[in-house]
């Protein structure tokens, strides 16, 4: 067995796994996106996951999730999109405000973003959680204090593909209305993983080569 089909076969079983384990149903399929949801105990609210493969290098998909300030182009509904801190190249902290449609207040949070890679498998692995007390909270706009989001990227079987396994379990805080709470379960993933394939595509992101990635 050789090495590529080595590293499929595990995010193969890591991913049967994971869906035995934690019970996900399928709620949308837009072109290869998949969007699942499921139950989150003690929380109203549903965990989303993505799946979806994109023509793209490690580095280039890596480069985008961390070119924070960019948000704005891709991210469903993201009003601004700020680096606060620059950790490491691999480390950051930012802050996003999320606008809602009237009368709902907006969400704002601040995310602090991991970068690692498996020197064996080359799979990468964004953590996202959020820091609540990061940056003071803004009259009239509502602090998500508790989220986590994360990304499991893997090399695909063609090279110059990536795979993404994307998770975000999320309290928006406040009073929502249950169709606005469908709306970003469902709509809100598929267009951002649509933008982030256009977003792939600008120029910039082209050459794009990290220091802590190695492609496989």
């Amino acid at each position: 067995m050789n090495k590529r089909t080595l590293i499929l076969c595990v995010a193969m079983l890591s991913s049967l796994l994971v869906k035995g384990q934690s019970s996900w149903t399928l709620k949308a399929r837009e072109s290869d996106i998949e969007i699942y949801t499921k139950n989150v105990e003690n929380s109203p609210f549903k965990a989303i996951r993505v799946r979806c493969a994109v023509p793209a290098t490690l580095a280039q998909l890596v480069t985008v999730i961390l070119d924070v300030n960019t948000g704005v182009e891709w991210v469903y509904s993201t009003k601004s999109s700020t680096l606060l801190k620059q950790v490491s190249p691999s480390e950051l902290y930012y802050y996003s405000e999320v606008s809602l449609p009237w009368p709902v207040s907006n969400r704002d949070f601040v995310a602090h973003l991991i970068a690692t890679q498996d020197p064996q498998t080359k799979v990468v692995t964004i953590n996202g959680p959020t820091v609540a007390n990061y940056v003071p909270e803004k009259k009239n706009i509502v602090r998500v204090h508790r989220s986590y989001g994360k990304w499991i990227l893997t090399p695909g079987a063609r090279p110059g593909t990536v795979l993404i396994d994307y998770t975000l379990e999320t309290d928006p805080g406040g009073s929502l209305p249950p169709w606005l709470v469908n709306l970003f379960a469902t709509r809100g993933p598929a267009e951002t993983f649509k933008k982030l394939k256009e977003q792939l595509k600008k120029p910039r992101y082209q050459h794009a080569r990290l220091p802590f990635i190695t492609e496989p």
